[in-house]
C-alpha cells in the first residue's frame, strides 16, 4: 500500500435526524456532512509515529487503531482540525479516517467503521460519501437502512456553549422512530420545509431532554425566517436551515452576537450521485 504524507478527512455538522429507535432500541442517526469542517493530518521527517497537534489521538491509540487495520505510520503525524473538540463535529472519527488513510487504507468504509468503533466506543459516518443518506447506528457502527437523497440547502450555524465529547455509554435520547417515515416522504418529494421542520423537532426533543429547551438556536431560526435547524445531539454545534440562496444577508452577524463561535456558511444535499 502506499501511504500519502497528506490527508485531509471532512466532519460533520451534527445530525438531522437522531435517536431511539422505540424506548430501548438502538440509537440511530442522520448525519450531516460538512465539507468546510476538516480533521488534516500529514506526515513530517522522523522515525517514530509521534501524532502531534489539537489534541485528538494519542500517540498509543494511534497505534492500537492502526495495528487493528493492519497498518503502521512510521513518520510523526502532525494533525490540526478546523472544527472544535466536543462541538459535535466528527473530529475523533475524522482523526482515525485520516490516519487510515495516510496509512495507505484502501478497504471496504463498512471495515473502517467498526474499527473507529472498537477505538472510539462510537463511530459518525464520516468514511462514507453521502451519509445523509444513511441511517446509522453509532454505536454499533451499522447501517440500519438507506435514506432517500435529500434536496439542497444550505446551513449557517456555529458552536454555542459548553464542548461535549460523546460518551459510549450514554443512550439517553428521545425516540425518533415516528420521525423516519415522514422523513423519507418528505425527501423523496423534494419537500425541504417539511425536512427542516423534522430536523427541528429531533433537535428540539434533545434539547428538552437535556433541560437546554431555552437553547437560542430557536429563536433565531424565527428571527431569521429559517425553515427549521440542525444541532448536534450531542455537542455544540447549531445551524440554520434554509433553501439555497435565501440566506438573509444578517444571518451570520445574529449568530454571533448570540455568542456563537467558529460561525460557518455551507452547502448540503442535492441529487447528484
Amino acid at each position: 500500500m502506499t501511504q500519502l504524507s497528506f490527508v485531509q478527512v471532512a466532519g460533520h455538522f451534527g445530525e438531522l435526524l437522531q435517536g431511539r429507535l422505540g424506548p430501548k432500541g438502538p440509537l440511530a442517526l442522520i448525519s450531516l456532512p460538512c465539507a468546510v469542517l476538516t480533521v488534516t493530518a500529514a506526515q513530517r521527517p522522523g522515525r517514530n509515529l509521534v501524532v502531534r497537534g489539537a489534541g485528538l489521538v494519542s500517540p498509543q491509540r494511534a497505534r492500537q487503531f492502526l495495528a487493528g487495520i493492519g497498518l503502521q505510520l512510521r513518520a510523526p503525524v502532525q494533525m490540526t482540525a478546523d472544527m472544535p473538540i466536543g462541538g459535535g463535529a466528527g473530529s475523533s472519527t475524522a482523526a482515525l479516517v485520516a490516519l487510515a488513510r495516510l496509512a495507505g487504507w484502501q478497504g471496504h468504509p463498512m471495515d473502517l467503521a467498526r474499527a473507529c468503533l472498537a477505538s472510539e466506543g462510537a463511530t459518525d459516518p464520516l468514511m462514507f460519501a453521502r451519509a445523509e443518506r444513511m441511517l446509522w447506528a453509532s454505536r454499533q457502527a451499522e447501517l440500519l437502512d438507506p435514506m432517500p437523497a435529500l434536496p439542497g440547502f444550505e446551513v449557517v450555524g456555529g458552536f454555542f456553549g459548553p464542548a461535549q465529547r460523546t460518551d459510549p455509554a450514554d443512550m439517553r435520547f428521545a425516540d425518533v422512530s415516528d420521525l423516519l417515515d415522514d422523513w423519507s416522504a418528505a425527501a423523496l418529494s423534494g419537500d425541504l420545509g417539511r425536512l427542516a421542520t423534522l430536523a427541528s423537532v429531533s433537535a428540539g426533543r434533545t434539547l428538552r431532554l437535556r433541560d437546554m429547551a431555552c437553547d437560542p438556536i430557536t429563536e433565531l431560526a424565527r428571527q431569521t425566517g429559517a425553515l427549521g435547524y440542525v444541532i448536534a445531539h450531542t455537542g455544540a454545534a447549531r445551524g440554520l436551515i434554509f433553501a439555497p440562496q435565501t440566506v438573509p444577508e444578517g444571518a451570520r452577524g445574529a449568530l454571533q452576537a448570540a455568542g456563537f463561535r467558529r460561525v460557518v456558511h455551507f452547502g448540503a444535499g442535492g441529487n447528484e450521485t
